[in-house]
């Protein structure tokens, strides 16, 4: 089973052909975690969602929407505070700009569950929930306690610089997590942001692999084995909303496959093994990219447009 812990919220977004800021919002339900559980879960992934959602109309569609997609919810917590809201901007290239509503929200409110279930190999978490308080001790918590219990911990910071109010204090806070970590699926971007300009540098820094995300030019793997490269696919896009996500959620897949949610396995992967997954993470996001919002493909749409072999 994997543990995916963080926010979930609903991302107002432009309706299609419109990028008016004035014109009709649809609510489209995201988060980067919530996007991470919900991808895995239409890959046929086991997966649980760690998180504290309204009791609000928003939050108990989002709810239902886990369950429909095969997501254990036992572990998400409820209460009466609103949902966290995301407005969305597109530029003409499809790319996404947001304006966060998280004051006083349900997810920003979650308290540490204690040690997780029996069952969890590995533990991904990322985006808001790493920054806002309360929430974010809590989750730093379980990333500790969990890397210390010999679980795989998976990281995408997924970088919201408006919302980080001390930009020095969170890149230390980062780096102090990053010996717990196995593996970090990071932007060129925010790698940029948070000071790691070399890859290599996230491996000095403790972390057992790390997946650099490079928008349409592809993905970057980085290992004691080595570096690997994989282009971008080739795609139409409507908007990039949860393609980050979407690629977090299929390594992991991937990852599952292969038998290495485990961070001494993970170590053992040799370049081909990290090209496979890098491809099906390309291929995942491609599908992300060519529809409206954060809709992750099944394991069925990535099967049918580009067959890979499956793992020995």
């Amino acid at each position: 089973m994997i543990v995916v812990g963080g926010e979930a919220l609903v991302d107002l977004v432009p309706s299609p052909g419109t990028r008016d800021p004035s014109g009709p919002l649809l609510p489209r339900w995201g988060g980067g975690p919530y996007n991470v559980a919900v991808a895995l879960g239409r890959l046929g992934v086991p997966v649980r969602f760690l998180s504290r959602l309204s009791t609000d109309p928003f939050g108990t569609a989002m709810l239902d929407r886990l369950r429909r997609t095969g997501v254990d919810i036992s572990l998400v917590q409820r209460g009466p505070e609103p949902t966290t809201l995301a407005v969305v901007g597109l530029e003409p290239s499809g790319s996404a700009r947001y304006g966060f509503y998280t004051n006083g929200t349900a997810d920003r409110l979650i308290t540490d569950p204690g040690p997780l279930p029996a069952d969890t190999a590995a533990v991904a978490l990322g985006t808001l929930s790493l920054v806002l308080e309360p929430g974010a001790s809590a989750y730093e918590a379980v990333l500790l306690r969990e890397s210390e219990a010999g679980r795989l911990i998976s990281l995408d910071p997924n970088i919201r610089p408006d919302l980080i109010t001390d930009p020095d204090g969170y890149r230390r806070r980062f780096r102090s997590w990053l010996p717990s970590v196995g593996v970090v699926k990071v932007s060129d971007e925010d790698a940029a942001w948070l000071g790691m300009h070399h890859p290599d540098e996230w491996l000095r820094a403790g972390v057992g692999a790390v997946v650099i995300t490079r928008g349409g030019d592809g993905l970057t793997a980085v290992t004691a084995a080595g570096q690997v490269d994989v282009p971008g696919v080739p795609t139409v896009v409507a908007d990039t909303i949860g393609a980050g996500d979407t690629a977090h959620a299929a390594l992991l897949a991937r990852l599952y496959a292969h038998g290495a949610l485990d961070r001494n396995r993970l170590s053992d992967l040799d370049l081909q093994v990290w090209r496979d997954v890098l491809s099906f993470a390309a291929l995942a996001a491609s599908h992300t990219c060519a529809r409206p919002g954060a809709e992750p493909p099944t394991a069925a749409e990535l099967n049918a447009s580009a067959p890979l072999k499956a793992p020995s």
